[in-house]
């Protein structure tokens, strides 16, 4: 499955949002994705932007703004935690901020993610 590219004005929107939050970028889905001790909190997909947040907010905001949606990264694969914001809904300055900030205390009362086991074969000798 072929993923489109990331419009850049978006691109430079979450990067300009993320200089004053404590957090690491990395790839996920081939697109920037931010993380708090390994768990992350926002990211992109597409066109679109993703937050976590705790099922109360993602209530709220599934309720309370035009376009936004549970994530699903394939149809019918829904990620649960995460939803979607339209434009029209990260270009909300005030609305974005509120539920980035909601996004950030929650991953961050998160424990830390533990880093996988490196996969591949092992040698051992005997």
């Amino acid at each position: 499955m072929k993923f489109e590219k990331a419009p850049a004005e978006l691109v430079e929107f979450i990067s300009e949002k993320m200089k004053n939050i404590e957090s690491e970028c990395r790839q996920m889905f081939g697109y920037p994705a931010y993380f708090i001790h390994g768990n992350m909190f926002a990211g992109l997909f597409g066109d679109r932007l993703l937050l976590r947040l705790p099922d109360s907010d993602t209530e709220n905001a599934l309720k309370n703004n035009k376009g936004v949606k549970l994530f699903e990264p394939m149809p019918g694969r829904v990620m649960k935690g995460y939803i979607s914001l339209p434009k029209a809904v990260y270009s909300d300055t005030k609305e974005f901020d509120k539920l980035l900030d909601k996004s950030v205390k929650y991953v961050s009362s998160m424990p830390p993610k533990k880093p996988k086991a490196k996969r591949g074969f092992q040698m051992t000798r005997g």
